[in-house]
């Protein structure tokens, strides 16, 4: 039964993305629509991921210095291990799923508010393709602000290691400086933003889904963002999974 239920909601998504993806019928109003989307969605999410960020960067750095401090390992060890974390996968799958509670939850609920107010029922009375009309900017709109989310995290995330490393005086600037120069590779920046890239689009299409389904009341809405929550953090560990070993190969 389960996996019956399971098959036709897959089915069902297919479907709608296959509206989503349509051709908008108005290039000026759906661009228009994805710039208020990129403002609603993107750059309010900017103070929640600095904020997170730093204070994530400067704790890894603490735990670092302190849990493998040792005689024979050089003293940006630290500094090494804090980048690697932010760059594969703090800045990307950590924040996506943060942003998958915040960003997912509003989704649903706008659109699903708009079902159970019966507006999404007049845009198709007029003609419109609703699933078109209200999706695609949300989807284009955070594909576009996720790379730059990504490097605001890691910035924020770098800046947080520096910041507790003078107040508390755990590691010098310069030891930290030297670990985080230390066999860097470029691909791993590449790798974090192609990740969130697929991170975006599984939470705003599952999200949008959700509420775009939702059938009754203003309950139903809140368990709508719930449940689309819940879905948006488990494919984003999957999709985790799955793009590490692609891209790390």
């Amino acid at each position: 039964m389960f996996i019956i239920k399971s098959i036709e909601t897959f089915g069902s998504y297919l479907m709608l993305m296959r509206r989503v993806f349509a051709r908008p019928e108005r290039w000026a109003v759906s661009l228009r629509q994805t710039l208020r989307e990129i403002f609603q969605l993107g750059i309010d999410s900017i103070p929640i991921v600095l904020i997170i960020s730093f204070f994530i960067g400067a704790v890894i750095c603490i735990q670092m210095k302190l849990n493998i401090e040792n005689a024979w390992m050089p003293k940006f060890v630290a500094g090494y291990a804090t980048r690697e974390i932010l760059l594969l996968e703090f800045s990307s799958s950590i924040m996506c799923l943060i942003l998958a509670g915040k960003v997912g939850s509003n989704i649903t609920s706008e659109i699903g508010a708009m079902r159970v107010t019966q507006q999404i029922d007049a845009l198709e009375i007029m003609g419109v393709n609703s699933a078109n009309f209200l999706i695609l900017p949300k989807v284009a709109a955070l594909i576009f602000m996720i790379p730059i989310l990504v490097i605001f995290s890691i910035c924020a995330g770098i800046a947080g290691a520096y910041a507790i490393g003078f107040f508390t005086g755990i590691m010098s600037a310069d030891d930290l400086t030297c670990g985080l120069q230390y066999d860097f590779q470029q691909w791993y920046i590449w790798c974090s933003i192609v990740k969130a890239i697929f991170f975006a689009y599984i939470i705003t299409s599952v999200a949008s889904f959700y509420g775009y389904t939702v059938e009754g009341g203003s309950i139903e809405v809140g368990k709508a963002s719930t449940d689309s929550v819940v879905s948006c953090s488990v494919l984003i560990l999957f999709a985790d999974i799955v793009l590490t070993q692609l891209l790390m190969q």
